[in-house]
């Protein structure tokens, strides 16, 4: 899918900030997207773009109006729905992460067909794939694979796509999360596909590229998550990694969501990583670990950092509070030479 930009984002009526972690997202990384806010009630937290409706957004230019807030399980309320349709019939295109589709609403898909827009369903991949081949393709891949579940690594690709892209390398960003989708405008939500077709996904969303172009793919799961290793495995086959990161939470106590379930160690995930890759590219290697020690003081982290880097002879940073240039350094001595 490719959604077109700018957006108008629908922070919904949440008082819970995490409720708008879409929309936030997608301010972060690509405020030149985001037209302004719709909030529903002074209550719910602000970006502090423009307020703004849908008649005055699509007036101003914009093209899509997103919906930037999730609820519990994932259903559209009842009471936007009319509030889409105007959005719709003032000649918007809507996306949403949700679990409900926006098509299995007669108002919404009834309203979309006649004014000839697109509903982007973000969860719902209806294209044709195909599994994947294992087939060597040129370009360079670099895929982040976790210790576990939200362990940063979609903020860690896209953090190194904008540091390589400083660098002028070429650099692009390759979404398989409803976010990343709408931070990037495309992509496929691998949480979408069929498990037989993760890999044949992988492989559509980062075709045969430029030699010197690297194509960083937004990692998904964990090897050793009991509930989302299937995807992490689709993703490391499809992607054929030359680089790999490692995404890791400092202190996680156990697998989210699983307090039965011990957090699995670094180097198990390292280990194992590198020997699945190698089924598609002979000589994958880890370039460098991405670490949430939101946990820790400042000082606590830095202690930390450098004594992973000390025990795995790696660049480890907190990519939101010291960046990844560490990192970059060390791809580009690796692969530039």
């Amino acid at each position: 899918m490719n959604i077109p930009a700018p957006y108008l984002l629908m922070l919904g009526d949440s008082h819970d900030p995490l409720a708008i972690k879409t929309a936030r997202g997608i301010h972060y990384w690509r405020p030149e997207k985001c037209l302004g806010q719709l909030r529903l009630n002074d209550g719910v937290p602000s970006l502090g773009l423009p307020e703004m409706d849908a008649n005055i957004a699509y007036a101003q230019g914009a093209k899509t109006f997103v919906l930037g807030t999730a609820n519990a399980g994932g259903v559209l309320a009842e009471h936007w729905i009319p509030m889409i349709v105007e959005a719709i019939e003032m000649g918007m295109h809507v996306a949403s992460g949700l679990h409900q589709r926006l098509a299995d609403v007669p108002a919404i898909a009834d309203a979309a067909e006649k004014a000839g827009v697109q509903l982007f369903d973000l969860r719902h991949h209806a294209e044709k794939l195909d599994v994947g081949n294992g087939k060597k393709r040129s370009g360079r891949r670099l895929l982040t694979i976790g210790t576990d579940c939200s362990v940063g690594k979609m903020f860690t690709t896209l953090a190194l796509e904008k540091a390589m892209k400083a660098r002028d390398m070429k650099a692009t960003f390759c979404a398989t999360g409803q976010t990343g989708i709408l931070v990037e405008g495309k992509g496929i939500a691998v949480d979408a596909v069929i498990s037989d077709f993760i890999a044949g996904a992988t492989e559509a969303l980062s075709p045969a590229c430029d030699a010197d172009e690297w194509q960083l793919i937004e990692g998904q799961g964990s090897l050793l998550n009991p509930a989302f290793s299937g995807v992490t495995m689709g993703l490391l086959h499809g992607s054929q990694p030359d680089a790999l990161v490692l995404c890791h939470e400092a202190n996680r106590p156990h697998t989210r969501h699983m307090p039965h379930m011990p957090m699995p160690a670094v180097e198990d995930i390292m280990e194992l990583g590198l020997s699945l890759a190698k089924l598609t590219n002979p000589n994958p290697r880890f370039v460098g670990m991405a670490i949430n020690t939101s946990a820790l003081s400042e000082e606590e982290a830095k202690v930390y950092l450098k004594e992973m880097e000390e025990k795995h002879g790696l660049p480890a940073t907190d990519p939101v509070r010291f960046g990844v240039e560490n990192i970059v350094n060390h791809l580009v001595t690796s692969y530039e030479g």
